[in-house]
């Protein structure tokens, strides 16, 4: 019995720059949320942390949540987002690529919820 489905994506050779711009990740996470009709619940949660350090940005979804963690000094971005209703293929190496300057992107897709029991 599925609960719903958990996006892992590592975004990998991002732009420095890009990854320290609060501004550029939460119009990245609102292009998720848009365009695959998620719905926030309150204000997001943004964190950028000072020196050569990245911004962390959390949103709370009536689907459950979406996560962006993003580290300059190493050229990677994570997202997480979980979503407990189904919802279609999101470009995400597209988009990473695009807005982040990513050279590699992996994503999984992992089911949710217990597995059915084997002959039900």
């Amino acid at each position: 019995m599925s609960v719903g489905a958990e996006w892992i994506v590592d975004a990998e050779g991002c732009a420095p720059e890009a990854l320290a711009d609060a501004a550029l990740v939460t119009a990245l996470m609102a292009r998720v949320i848009r365009e695959l009709e998620l719905r926030v619940v309150g204000d997001p949660q943004v964190h950028t942390f000072g020196g050569p350090g990245g911004v962390t940005a959390l949103y709370l979804l009536t689907e459950s949540h979406l996560a962006c963690h993003t580290y300059p000094e190493r050229g990677v971005a994570t997202v997480n987002l979980f979503c407990c209703r189904p919802r279609p293929e999101w470009p995400w190496a597209e988009r990473l690529r695009g807005a982040l300057g990513a050279t590699h992107v992996t994503v999984r897709k992992v089911p949710r919820g217990p597995e059915s029991p084997k002959g039900a």
